[in-house]
This record gives C-alpha cells, structure tokens and sequence, in this order.
C-alpha cells in the first residue's frame, strides 16, 4: 500500500464540535466523518495538512446549501468577515486539539520535511498546521509570529469569504475565478512575512486578482492546496489553465480536491460511481502541471466525496484506479506522496 500525504483536511472542525468525545472520534473511531486513526491506518493516510478553519455563524432561516448546490447554477452569498479578536480563540482551540492528538503519541506536528519523513517511519500521522484562512491574524500580522511559534507552517490568506487581507471565489456554478479585487494592502504584508518565515501560501480559495498578487509578490512555488480544473468544471473554486500555467513556471504544486462539486462537470454535489471524473481532473492537471507538481487534496470532513472514496480507507481504491487507468508505480507514488515532500522542501528549504 502507498502511503499517502495529503493537501488538505477539516477533521479539527469534528473535534472543535464535540470535544468531549475526541478520544473516540480520534482514536477508536465512531463510524462518522471522513477521518480517525484507525480509518486512516486502513486506508494507507501517512500525514497532511491540517486545517483550523473558522466556522461563519448560522442564521435561523439560512436556506438548504445542499439542495442548492445539488441543482445548479446556484450563487451562494458568502457570509461576513470575522474579525481576529472573534477567530483567535476558536482557533486556539483547534491547535490545542491538534497538539492533544500529538500528546497521545499517534500523530506528530512537523515543522520540516525531516519531522515528515520521521514520523512516517515511526507511523506516526505527519501533521502540517494549516490556517484555511487567515482570519486569526491582524492586520499588525503579530499573531502571525505567534502561530508560527506554535507551529503553523501554511496558510491560505482567506476561505471563501472576506478577510482583512483579501477576498474569496464564492460558491457559485458556472462561474469565473475573477470575482473581485485582489489582495489588500496587508495581505500584501502577509504573503512577504510569510515568505520571510518559510510559512507556505495557500491560493485555493483565493480569486483570480487575489491569485495574481500572490504571484507578483511570492518569491516561493505557487500552491493550491485542494482545487480542480476549470476546463472540465467550471466552478469559480477551480483554476483556470492560465492559473495552472503560472502554478507550474513557479515550480509549485495542486492537490486534487475529491469534493464532488468541484469534480462532476455538472456541477452538483451529489456523489457519483465510478472514477472517470476523478481521472478527467487527474489527467488535465498531469497536462498542465506535469507529473512533479500534482498531488491529492482531499477534502476530507469538508466536503461530500465520490460513492468509491467513500472516505479516508478508500485511498487504495483510488490508487488501484489511477493504476488501472494506465499511471505507472513511479508516478503512483508521485501523486501519492513524493511530489508533496519535494514541494515542502522547495517551499520551506532543506
């Protein structure tokens, strides 16, 4: 079985919700979500990145997303920015989830691409802390040093709605990554701090203007943590060709986002059998990217995921798919793990 690393994760939202049951949800299982050791034990899930994401408030009379984004074109409004002093102590408490998990000796918050490679050789989870949006972090960018002191290494500057450093693609089928206007000017400060510190950028989420300051100002390989293909789903959250050019000349990376909105040329969020719009995305981003700078991005315990990934066990099913449909073992462990290491190490040094 090939171990595998991936771009992205939202299992410290299941424990943020019910904390008083995370060493069963963490440890035993408890047959929910898409994640847990044992699950990820099964499913050959050595390390990744793990995301504090921020949760919007939830109106009474919100309507039914999942209705809506299963019978497009739909064009979800996005919720309100969340200050800092609202998001810091949520995600406080995410990382202390994250280090509770280190405490019990089955996982590891790595810093480096050695902690990686050793925790995966002691079969530990290799864990990256990742803010899947910055909103923990003020425009003086001091808690910045503060996460970063505690073990943040990557950070996408916003999750679809606004922040004080940029604006977010909505939800929206058929539609353009161009929504809206780029970085602010502490976003801008954010990417060159970041670059000072090592701390990685994430630009999924991220517009297209947004997308094209991050490139004009990173000196680090351009990375999209869990999107797709435009061209075969027109969804605002997949990236364009002109993007994935950009990603590439940079040297960085994408990881296949397993979410089926962002899969099924369609549009909708209703799982599908079979692997083919899996491997139509696979072979476009293999295309434009080449074989060194595409991975896998799940999206585990974020999103509604294909009938034959089922969750985190069924990583060997798509494997053994990807094999099928002519990948060689050499690019197998590529998209597997390898080429996630390598762009940690391009991005992070050593």
């Amino acid at each position: 079985m090939i171990p595998v690393f991936d771009g992205h994760n939202d299992f410290l939202l299941r424990l943020l919700r019910d904390p008083e049951n995370r060493e069963t949800i963490w440890l035993k299982g408890e047959g929910k979500g898409h994640l847990d050791l044992p699950r990820m034990k099964a499913g050959g899930f050595a390390g990744g990145f793990f995301a504090v994401y921020i949760p919007s408030p939830t109106a009474h009379d919100a309507p039914d997303y999942e209705a809506i984004m299963d019978a497009p074109p739909y064009d979800l409004p996005l919720p309100d920015l969340i200050g800092a002093e609202a998001a810091q102590p949520v995600a406080a408490a995410m990382i202390g989830h994250l280090m509770w998990m280190e405490r019990t000796g089955t996982l590891a918050i790595c810093r480096s691409v050695a902690e990686i490679r050793a925790a995966m050789a002691a079969g530990k989870i290799a864990a990256i802390l990742h803010f899947e949006g910055a909103e923990p972090i003020g425009e003086d960018l001091d808690a910045l040093h503060l996460w970063h002191a505690a073990g943040l290494r990557s950070l996408g500057p916003v999750w679809s709605r606004p922040t004080v450093f940029g604006h977010g693609v909505p939800f929206r089928f058929p539609g353009h990554p161009d929504t809206g206007p780029g970085l602010t000017e502490a976003g801008k400060r954010l990417v060159r701090e970041c670059n000072g510190l090592g701390v990685m950028i994430d630009l999924s989420h991220l517009n297209e203007a947004g997308f094209n300051d991050v490139a004009a100002i990173s000196d680090a390989p351009l990375v999209a943590t869990h999107s797709n293909a435009h061209a075969i789903t027109p969804s605002t959250r997949n990236l364009t060709d002109r993007q994935l050019a950009m990603i590439a000349e940079s040297d960085g990376m994408v990881g296949l986002n397993f979410a089926t909105v962002f899969l099924r040329e369609d549009g909708r969020k209703s799982p599908f059998d079979g692997w083919d719009p899996v491997l139509r995305h696979m072979d476009h981003l293999i295309g434009a990217l080449g074989e060194d700078r595409v991975g896998l991005g799940s999206d585990f315990d974020g999103a509604t995921l294909p009938a034959d990934i089922g969750d985190v066990a069924g990583l060997p099913r798509l494997v053994g798919a990807l094999r099928v449909h002519g990948y060689d073992e050499p690019l197998l462990r590529k998209l597997a793990h390898e080429n996630w290491l390598a762009l940690l190490s391009r991005t992070w040094g050593g």
